[in-house]
């Protein structure tokens, strides 16, 4: 049996107790796997599980408030999914997690690169087939073979959590988290390389072509205040609907701000946005922060409370008495 039919039927024989167990499928073409909320049997056997399960399916768990519901997870998934339990945005007895241990996932715009220079058009994509090492993309009657290292997301190349962190149900051994790419932070080095002047014309290059969709915002796992966002609420009106690179600056940073010792570094943000922005960078940026001053990082440990959660008199880093 394969590790993926051992993990349908993992998953089926928690399903009679379960509203629902998410996941992915297969998408509208062979180059998109989509969210798969699986309530049946032959549910279950739509699941899919490889380098096209971009989506963090830990996104949806605080809908499903007061119900239990199981998910299934990648490493980088579970660790969203520890931090709503640290937040208690969800319950534990409510959420039952499935693993298997993760190489990486694609990054579309790399792949239609390659497609690209192969003269091919991702449009005309008819299979995709994977070893775990090689993604392999058949269009306009030619199969090109892609090294899965390069065309991954830039966050697996720095991925210390290939596993999840947090599981019920593990199906597979566990892989050794691999060494972090040379480029894995290429875009905070750049950041660091610039001027302020230079850094504030490279966001305001990047926020004019912002189009203020906020799927960001919405394919974020930790942004459960969509209902109340400062984006839109007009009580308190604290950004206007002006489209100005300033108002969608202001936008980006308050949302990195409150990501701060939150995120967990997915790339959903990023993968989301339509314009291809950088916003990752503020989010690790911050993360860098946090893990300089506190020693924190979010979503490893179940038991842990992040830093701007609670208050000490003093900071072990932060040595205010000494000024």
């Amino acid at each position: 049996m394969s590790r993926l039919e051992e993990l349908k039927t993992r998953i089926k024989e928690a399903l009679p107790g379960l509203e629902c167990v998410i996941g992915w499928q297969k998408g509208y073409d062979p180059l998109h796997n989509t969210p798969l909320f699986m309530r049946t049997d032959a549910d279950v056997d739509k699941l899919e599980w490889g380098p096209l399960n971009v989506h963090n399916p830990a996104v949806y768990l605080p809908t499903f408030t007061g119900k239990k519901v199981g998910v299934v997870v990648k490493g980088c998934d579970s660790r969203s999914v520890v931090e709503l339990l640290q937040e208690n945005l969800i319950n534990r007895d409510n959420v039952v997690i499935f693993g298997m241990p993760c190489t990486g996932v694609i990054d579309l715009s790399k792949v239609k690169a390659r497609l690209a220079g192969a003269g091919v058009s991702a449009g005309t994509v008819t299979a995709v087939t994977d070893d775990g090492k090689t993604v392999s993309v058949t269009a306009g009657g030619q199969t090109t073979a892609m090294p899965l290292a390069e065309v991954r997301a830039d966050k697996c190349g720095r991925c210390q959590f290939p596993n999840a962190v947090l599981a019920d149900a593990y199906v597979g051994d566990p892989i050794a988290p691999a060494a972090p790419a040379a480029a894995a932070d290429a875009d905070l080095a750049a950041l660091d390389a610039m001027s302020v002047p230079e850094r504030m014309a490279f966001w305001r290059y990047h926020m004019e072509r912002c189009i203020r969709c906020y799927a960001c915002r919405n394919a974020c796992p930790m942004c459960v205040c969509r209902d109340h966002c400062i984006a839109q609420s007009r009580e308190p009106h604290w950004l206007t609907q002006d489209d100005t690179a300033t108002e969608k600056l202001m936008f980006q940073v308050v949302h990195a701000l409150h990501l701060a010792g939150r995120c967990t570094e997915c790339g959903e943000c990023q993968r989301a946005c339509p314009m291809d922005i950088p916003v990752l960078a503020l989010k690790k940026h911050l993360n860098r922060t946090i893990r300089d001053l506190f020693d924190y990082q979010a979503g490893v440990d179940p038991q842990a409370i992040p830093p701007l959660l609670q208050f000490k008199l003093e900071e072990d880093n932060i040595k205010e008495r000494s000024w």
